[in-house]
């Protein structure tokens, strides 16, 4: 049986704050038909001070389609990611959530960082993180980007949508300071646990301004 990967982004009004945080502290991870979810908070940037109260998303991997009434209810915005998992490495609390298929996607693609930080090292990582959120930011063919986390420290994640393979794969390889910050992490041993996984993006359905959409795709692909 296929397996369906979806992310579910939601942003609230200020005045549900309270409830979407209780909503996380107490939401099932689990229900009939679910592998692995997770729930998260989620940043503007990706240091620790960079929370937003008012968005939170949570990914899914289910044999059927999964929805959150609960969620929509207190919701001014959402939006839903259908994902195929393209590759996957590494561990999300000692489990491996994705299947990857190893296919090559032609179109738009997703990529997902997990990690859960040593505490020791938390300040040196967090020293090189603006260097490489300064690049992200102009990086060509970057369409989205948020932080997300289970917590709001220790627990460090990042989505970004990309255009192509093609551009994911110039960012992450050609732009230096990303490139450092790539050699360092095995000598800096930042990361007590650490996923990173990449997902064709098969739907997008909702409102994209949710996700930090930075462009209209089109426009994008005509430049």
């Amino acid at each position: 049986m296929t397996e369906r990967v979806s992310l579910h982004v939601w942003r609230v009004p200020r005045h549900a704050v309270a409830q979407a945080m209780l909503r996380m502290g107490f939401a099932r991870r689990y229900r009939p038909g679910v592998r692995f979810a997770k729930f998260l908070g989620t940043s503007h940037g990706f240091g620790p001070g960079d929370a937003d109260l008012t968005r939170y998303a949570a990914i899914t991997v289910s044999d059927r389609p999964v929805s959150f009434p609960s969620w929509d209810r207190i919701a001014a915005h959402r939006a839903r990611l259908d994902l195929e998992p393209l590759v996957s490495r590494g561990e999300w609390s000692g489990r491996s959530p994705f299947q990857p298929t190893g296919r090559r996607a032609d179109g738009m693609v997703l990529a997902l960082t997990r990690a859960r930080l040593r505490p020791t090292r938390a300040v040196r990582f967090w020293r090189a993180i603006p260097a490489v959120e300064r690049e992200v930011a102009g990086a060509p063919g970057l369409l989205a980007r948020f932080g997300v986390g289970e917590a709001p420290i220790g627990w460090q994640g990042t989505v970004s949508v990309w255009r192509s393979t093609t551009d994911l794969t110039a960012f992450a390889y050609r732009q230096p300071q990303h490139r450092a910050a790539i050699a360092r992490t095995p000598a800096d041993r930042w990361y007590a646990e650490e996923l990173f996984a990449r997902f064709a993006v098969q739907d997008i359905s909702g409102d994209r301004s949710v996700l930090g959409w930075t462009a209209d795709e089109k426009e994008r692909t005509e430049r």
